[in-house]
């Protein structure tokens, strides 16, 4: 086994921090023009990295991952959280998808009330399926509904019938899981009643949880090409910024409380704790090719292609690709970076109070909490998050 990637200075203060683990499985069913994710079809990989040989590979780096985290001297903590992501991690069959949390268990231990998430893309799943996960212990399911509008679908290249969001959020409520819709504003030809209309459909299924995106287009993908040669429109910030003021208020409205610029909650206890301990800069180990990982200010990538990362694994060597060490002035600025985008604010710290006056006179934070030396953003300050971190890192 090759050394682990983490240096002594990850058991200092561990015991304050809690730790999570990311499990990425990277196919799709097809590659969506705007996605810019470590993702493949089934036609573009071969032998050592197929999907059926998948959960067996990462099980084998979670072995060498409790391994490396052992030898360093790190004190043993049940896991948190359990979130897989992707790609469609639910393209593995369920059976294989619970291998993969069972030996998260094995590794670790899971704390009696780890909320354990999975991604899902609504065709991707039956009710079968998701009462055999829930059975094994998954929590929560994250459904990429992203529209409820078939010609916004089309131009992001989504597979399903929106038809079908309603009967993926009845299976899953049937089988006990906590439910969150995932939805994308900005596509190019977005109307605003096509916005109002996927946030009544939202609205009318009554999730636990929804999040709301603004589109990036990204280098390098398909729909990047497509505005680069003038065949689709470049998102308006103004129209995405007004889609933002929609979402909130029509959430807000229905008793969604927002707890992170794009994450809505019925409850506290709806809340994806997985993704508040990335906020907040915890401890995580990413599985998969290309998954990144952050324990005690270090953080490291893996290899990104899933045939040298099988590779590796079977090795036995960890799939790491790079690692670094944050300095003091760096994990200061993720803090900030992170933190501020959180509803229950930041506290600055008496070097950076001086700062949020006149971020209080721009509007972007609220002034009272500012008073108490946190930054704690407004409506206009979360579509400005950026110019907060700015002047509060600069």
């Amino acid at each position: 086994m090759s050394p682990g990637p983490l240096p002594g200075s990850v058991v200092d203060g561990s015991g304050e921090r809690d730790f999570g683990v990311y499990l990425h499985v990277p196919f799709c069913s097809v590659r969506c023009g705007y996605c810019d994710f470590n993702t493949y079809t089934a036609t573009e990989l071969g032998g050592g990295a197929s999907q059926a040989n998948y959960a067996t590979t990462a099980i084998g780096e979670i072995e060498l991952a409790a391994s490396a985290m052992r030898e360093v001297g790190l004190p043993d903590r049940q896991v948190a959280t359990v979130f897989l992501g992707g790609g469609t991690p639910t393209l593995l069959p369920a059976a294989d998808l619970t291998r993969l949390l069972d030996a998260v268990g094995q590794a670790w231990g899971l704390a009696e009330d780890a909320e354990v998430t999975t991604e899902a893309n609504p065709d991707s799943v039956t009710a079968a399926d998701l009462a055999e996960l829930a059975g094994a212990g998954f929590t929560r399911v994250s459904f990429g509904m992203q529209s409820a509008v078939p010609s916004v679908l089309r131009t992001l290249e989504r597979t399903h019938d929106p038809r079908r969001i309603p009967d993926v959020v009845v299976w899953a409520r049937d089988a006990g899981l906590r439910v969150s819709l995932d939805l994308i504003y900005g596509t190019p030809g977005e109307t605003l009643d096509h916005w109002r209309t996927s946030l009544d459909t939202v609205l009318a299924l009554e999730p636990d949880h929804v999040s709301a995106y603004a589109l990036t287009v990204e280098p390098g993908t398909k729909m990047g090409a497509q505005v680069r040669r003038g065949l689709l429109p470049m998102p308006d910030p103004d129209d995405e910024a007004t889609k933002y003021e929609i979402a909130a208020a029509t959430l807000a409205g229905a008793g969604y409380d927002w707890y992170e610029i794009s994450n809505f909650a019925r409850t506290p206890a709806d809340r994806c704790r997985h993704n508040i301990a990335y906020w907040r800069s915890h401890d995580w180990w990413g599985v998969g090719p290309g998954a990144h990982s952050h324990i005690g200010g270090h953080r490291w990538w893996n290899v990104k292609h899933p045939r040298p990362y099988a590779e590796r694994v079977d090795a036995g060597q960890l799939p790491v690709a790079e690692s670094e060490t944050l300095t003091l002035g760096q994990r200061e600025d993720e803090r900030v970076l992170l933190g501020v985008r959180l509803a229950e604010g930041l506290d600055v710290g008496a070097d950076l109070r001086g700062r949020l006056p006149t971020l209080v006179g721009d509007g972007l934070i609220e002034a009272e909490p500012a008073a108490a030396g946190r930054a704690l953003l407004t409506l206009r300050g979360r579509l400005l998050a950026d110019t907060v971190v700015r002047a509060l890192t600069g």
